[in-house]
């Protein structure tokens, strides 16, 4: 089964399909293994479940394109779970080719800070591109400004006009025909300290009902209560990504380990702590996007 037969049962039976991003082995351990112990603990069968686990163009530049495939194939073998690697965040057609020749199953083609015009543009060349190397590989384009990057804000400040147009958003699926696309609706990037962050749940529905066919995606997920990840689910988002609540359990973890054994130099007994403070991140996030 492809990725976007997995977004349609999800889309379906409104449940999401969790993203997480990965930049070492330690991260992609405790993503699979926090998953796959959600998936039995509730006896869930892994022909309707997948994981998505994403490298930004930061991260494959610091993991290897290659690295990355081959420890995702590593974790698919073992595991027998549905697993598909995407290219989190790639700016340019350059960028989503070597992706794509790395064997990437599924990419973000993030043109969002262009303009609307030259976003439909470069996401359909990345598209065209990547159904001519395999019609299986799922593209993701962005439509709105999404502020805020992956670490820990004060705050960030939210515009109504960085928001998804849902007048723009079905003539940007029409001329590009995208599988999913990303959307602004109060969402950031990061986690914020001194601000609450709000979801516009009526543009939503209103984005969902423009182009109901599309896979909806809600980035920056950090941070956000558990009600809005629900209630978000409920009107049309198939696709969740969490990635600094994942780095902020990796520091927090190795940080712990580290000072309860200052002398310590052997690398896989302190990652240990890191490992599993990650893994609880994981759980947490997939049982309500997996609604149990």
């Amino acid at each position: 089964m492809s990725l976007n037969d997995y977004l349609k049962i999800a889309k379906e039976n409104k449940f999401a399909v969790p993203h997480f991003n990965f930049v070492s082995a330690e991260q992609l351990e405790a993503i699979v293994l926090g998953f796959k112990k959600v998936l039995d603990f509730h006896n869930l069968p892994y022909d309707k479940y997948a994981l998505m686990v994403g490298t930004s163009e930061g991260e494959a530049k610091f993991l290897g394109y290659s690295q990355a495939r081959a420890l995702v194939d590593s974790w698919k073998k073992e595991t027998n779970i549905p697993i598909f690697l995407n290219a989190d965040h790639h700016k340019s057609l350059e960028h989503c080719k070597e992706a794509i020749k790395h064997g990437y199953d599924t990419v973000l083609i993030d043109a969002s800070t262009m303009s609307f015009e030259e976003n439909i543009k470069t996401t359909h060349s990345v598209i065209d591109y990547a159904k001519s190397v395999n019609s299986d590989i799922s593209v993701e384009g962005e439509l709105g400004y999404l502020r805020g990057e992956s670490k820990l804000q004060e705050t960030i400040e939210i515009r109504p006009e960085d928001f998804t147009k849902p007048e723009e958003v079905k003539e940007f699926v029409e001329k590009t025909g995208v599988d999913r696309i990303a959307i602004v609706f109060g969402n950031i990037h990061g986690i914020v300290s001194k601000q609450e962050e709000k979801l516009d749940f009526g543009l939503l529905e209103k984005i969902n009902k423009a182009v109901s066919e599309t896979f909806l995606v809600l980035h920056g997920g950090s941070g956000l209560a558990d009600e809005e990840f629900k209630k978000a689910i409920e009107n049309g988002i198939t696709n969740i990504h969490i990635n600094t609540e994942v780095r902020v359990a990796y520091r927090e973890g190795l940080d712990k380990k580290l000072r309860e054994f200052p002398g310590e130099t052997t690398p896989y007994k302190f990652l240990e702590g890191a490992v599993e403070e990650m893994k609880k991140v994981v759980e947490e996030k997939v049982k309500i996007f997996l609604k149990q």
